[in-house]
């Protein structure tokens, strides 16, 4: 066969090389080189201002009752879900919808025209 030579290595000695497993750290969140909590910390405008035009254009004409009911909806799972747990899954239609910082670490399950 191919392989006619073995080599025996002791289990012990391969599992000494092996580094522990490194604890998960958390991705840390940016937009456009701002992170999240500066950008949790902006105004609607200061907000505005750093989204492209199309963004720009859509916020501008304000939020309408589906939107802001979306937004009250991952609010309410995020701080209803105990600390260090994810929040319960947001069902919604609303494939256009621009995300917001407060948004991130929310869960939105999207309707694809599925299930």
């Amino acid at each position: 066969s191919l392989f006619s030579h073995k080599v025996l290595f002791p289990f012990s000695a391969i599992m000494t090389d092996v580094a522990p497993k490194k604890k998960y750290t958390h991705k840390k969140y940016t937009y456009r080189g701002v992170s999240l909590e500066e950008l949790l910390d902006k105004s609607g405008v200061e907000l505005m201002e750093m989204f492209n035009a199309r963004q720009r254009r859509r916020l501008g004409r304000g939020l309408n009752v589906k939107v802001r009911n979306f937004i009250r909806k991952l609010r309410k799972a995020k701080t209803a879900a105990p600390v260090g747990e994810k929040p319960e899954v947001v069902k919604t239609h609303l494939r256009n919808q621009i995300v917001m910082p407060e948004m991130v670490g929310s869960i939105a399950g999207v309707y694809n025209g599925k299930v």
